[in-house]
This record gives structure tokens, C-alpha cells and sequence, in this order.
């Protein structure tokens, strides 16, 4: 055990009368729902960015956390870090972790550096995998903190840094595929514009397109057997991003032939910013077949930024579980962490406590959400709002506009209610 977590001992499931502000209440790995352990719906990450590289900052000012590891811009310190991430994963029985290269390993002077430098922090990864940690739900390449991406990843006006991203991506796809990662994540943090008057968009979007069709060639080279996501976001840091939202990433795939090819990793923070919920996003990629894993978290309703907190909603939970049940749960996808704490919240038990309180909150959700299906509490009325459809063959190969007009002749149909208020009632009764 490392010294920064010395004094925090393996969180248990206490029950939701125990008064414990470090053990779970709600979260019971082996609790059966639904025929399945919780552990493997829920299938829980810690996200190494925010929980171990993250400094405490926010976009009015600098670094507020103190930690033994900081700045991690030696491969001693990253050791370290590595050290402490695995005792924090030990500590909160979490069956996964998900990484970028830039969390793991300092940049090095050349992207050879960099590259060995990731190796040599996967070689510690594996051995601690190995001794009982976690496994790898997902990696990914980050793409977007270097000054030289400004302009862009595979988007960019220069063809040397498309160059520089593909050598970049392999090697993390390398590595990912090495420790057996469930996943590989693209997120497209530049990959946007912030005005049309210098962008070549539709030279941007082939870019972007055949760059993505190159990591799943690739994929298919080295034989790796995971899901390729993408994870959408709207805006932030660029003033629109070509990943806007699910359904703008579908149309993107369908575009360069990728539909069958690459899912989606939805995130809370990210559809709120794309003024939907998070169950939209979800309910849309369950409905265009493309639902892959979710990162959780929630955005402060008032801040106009991807704030990243913990969640503490159960009804938005609830609902959330609702469609990732209605998909079928997660195969290789999972339940990451993508939050962070509050830049005032500077003390190791913070860290703890704040994914115990996401971890039990998911867990009321994931409990909520599967009543709901058992009892068939919604999906009753919502059969019985379309119920009249079972009768007509409107939308069979053949009918017609004309041959359907005909038939309105002497009808005179009526608004009939659409029960939200009722509906909400009922979700609320669960949670």
C-alpha cells in the first residue's frame, strides 16, 4: 500500500442502513438483478485522467491538489502513480480502469521516447494486472493537450501531424490490445473548428473519415478483438466538434461504411451539452445499433462547461439503466468514472468517498431500472399508446400516399393523452 492511501482500507457493502461514509449502501457486487451479478451489469472503471492526473484546476485558475505523484513528468513518478491508481483500485473493488498514453507516461522528446515509455508503463500495468488488479475496460490516445494539435488530430491542415496521430493511436491500440483492453476509445477533442473562415470542412470530414476507417483496418491486421468506440461531445474545447452527438456520429459512419464497425461511448456531461439527456443518447444509439459503453458523470446545470462531477441522481440513473438494459447490458462496454472531484476536495478519503457515492448510485439505478422492465411499468402503456398500429399496414412494402388518403375518407380521429405526468409518477415510485 502506498503512502497517499495508508489509511483507507477496502471498501465493503454495508446495507442501506449503515451509517458508514466508506462503505457501500446499495452497491453489492453479488446481488442478483435480473439474473446477473451486479458487478458484471454495472461492470465499473475508474477513469486514470481525472482520479490521478487531474490537478485541481478549473478555467479561472491553477492546480489545488497536492499529490506525491506531482507532475508525474518523470518515469519514476508515473511509476508512482501507477502504484497508487492500483491501490485505489484494490481499495474500491473496481473490475476495470480505462487510460489515455498522456495519463500514464510523461511525453517524451520524440514520439519513439514516448512510445517506450508507454511500453514500459504497460509492462507495469501487466504485472499488476496479473498480481489480482483490474482489467483494461478501455485505452485511448490523447489527442488534444499537445500545442501541436491546436489545429486538430486527423483534421488537421498539416499532413505530418495525420501522420504523427496514426503512430500515435497504433501504439496505444498496441498496448491496449497487450493488456487485453476491452475497448479502444477515439475521442475527437479537436477534431472541430472554431470558425469556417480558415476550415476546409468537407476536406476535414474525408480526413477524419479515412482515418477511421485506417484504426479499424488496423484493427482487423493485429486481430484485436474489442469494440472500437467513439465518444461524441458537442462543443469544448473547440466551438463545434464533428462528433456532435450520437445521431451526428451515426451519419458519420454511415457515410464512410463504418455503421458495423464502430460503436458509440455515450457520456452524461457530454449529452447535457448537446442539450439532450442522457437517456436520449442512449435510447438513440440502442435504436440505430451502435450502443457501446458509458462514461458517467453529471454537469452542473448552472456552469456552461463539462464540469465532470460525480453523479448523484438516482432517477437520472434509473433511467439512464433503463435503455442500457432495454440494449441487452453491456458486453464489452462498461460503467466508467469519468469524474472528477471538486477542486476544494483535496484529501485522499475525498477520492474514495466520491466513487462509493457513484458506485451506490448507479447500483439504485440499475436496481430501479430493472423493476421497472420486470414489472413491465412502462413498457405496458407505452404498447398500449401504439396499440392501434398493430392493425393497419400502412407502412408495408406497397402501400401507398394515395391508397392511404383513400382511406381517411369519413374519419375523424382524436387526440387521446399522452400520460407524462402519470408516467413520471411511476418512475419516481421506483426510485
Amino acid at each position: 500500500m502506498t503512502e497517499f492511501f495508508k489509511n483507507i482500507a477496502p471498501i465493503k457493502f454495508e446495507g442501506e442502513s449503515s451509517t458508514n461514509p466508506m462503505a457501500f449502501r446499495h452497491y453489492n457486487p453479488d446481488e442478483v438483478v435480473m439474473g446477473k451479478r451486479m458487478e458484471d451489469h454495472l461492470r465499473f472503471a475508474v477513469a486514470y485522467w481525472h482520479s490521478f492526473v487531474w490537478e485541481g484546476g478549473d478555467p479561472f485558475g491553477g492546480q489545488t491538489f497536492d499529490r506525491p505523484w506531482f507532475p508525474a513528468d518523470t518515469m519514476d513518478l508515473a511509476k508512482q502513480r501507477a502504484d497508487a491508481a492500483f491501490d485505489m483500485f484494490r481499495i474500491l473493488g473496481v473490475p476495470y480502469f480505462c487510460f489515455h498514453d498522456h495519463d500514464v507516461r510523461p511525453e517524451g522528446a520524440t514520439l519513439a521516447e514516448s512510445r517506450d515509455r508507454l511500453n514500459q508503463i504497460a509492462d507495469v500495468f501487466e504485472a499488476k494486472m496479473a498480481d489480482g488488479g483490474p482489467k483494461l475496460l478501455w485505452g485511448t490516445a490523447n489527442m488534444f493537450s499537445n500545442r501541436r494539435y491546436m489545429s486538430g488530430a486527423s483534421t488537421n491542415p498539416d499532413p505530418d501531424i495525420f501522420a504523427y496521430c496514426a503512430a500515435t493511436v497504433k501504439a496505444c491500440m498496441d498496448v491496449t490490445q497487450r493488456l487485453n483492453g476491452e475497448n479502444y476509445v477515439l475521442w475527437g477533442g479537436r477534431e472541430g473548428y472554431e470558425t469556417l473562415l480558415n476550415t476546409d470542412l468537407d476536406r476535414e470530414l474525408q480526413q477524419m473519415g479515412r482515418f477511421l476507417q485506417m484504426v479499424v483496418e488496423y484493427k482487423h491486421k493485429i486481430g484485436y478483438k474489442g469494440a472500437i468506440l467513439i465518444e461524441p461531445k458537442p462543443q469544448e474545447p473547440t466551438k463545434h466538434q464533428y462528433d456532435y452527438d450520437v445521431a451526428t456520429v451515426y451519419g458519420f459512419l454511415k457515410r464512410f461504411g463504418l455503421e458495423g464497425e464502430v460503436q458509440v461511448n455515450v457520456e452524461q456531461g457530454h449529452a447535457i451539452l448537446a442539450g439532450h439527456s442522457f437517456e436520449h443518447e442512449l435510447a438513440m444509439a440502442r435504436t440505430l445499433g451502435i450502443f457501446g459503453s458509458i462514461d458517467m458523470n453529471r454537469n452542473d446545470y448552472q456552469s456552461g462547461w463539462d464540469t465532470d462531477q460525480f453523479p448523484n441522481n438516482t432517477p437520472e440513473a434509473a433511467l439512464a439503466y433503463y435503455e442500457v438494459l432495454k440494449a441487452g447490458g453491456f458486453t464489452t462496454g462498461g460503467t466508467n468514472f469519468d469524474s472528477k472531484l471538486r477542486r476544494q476536495s483535496l484529501d485522499a478519503e475525498d477520492l474514495i468517498a466520491a466513487h462509493i457515492g457513484g458506485m451506490d448510485i448507479c447500483a439504485r439505478g440499475l436496481k430501479a431500472a430493472a423493476k421497472m422492465l420486470e414489472d413491465d411499468a412502462l413498457e405496458a402503456p407505452r404498447r398500449a399508446r401504439y396499440a392501434k398500429w398493430d392493425s393497419v399496414d400502412y407502412l408495408a412494402e406497397g402501400a401507398t400516399l394515395d391508397g392511404i388518403a383513400a382511406r381517411a375518407e369519413g374519419l375523424d380521429p382524436q387526440p387521446v393523452s399522452g400520460r407524462q405526468e402519470i408516467l413520471e409518477n411511476v418512475v419516481n415510485r421506483y426510485v
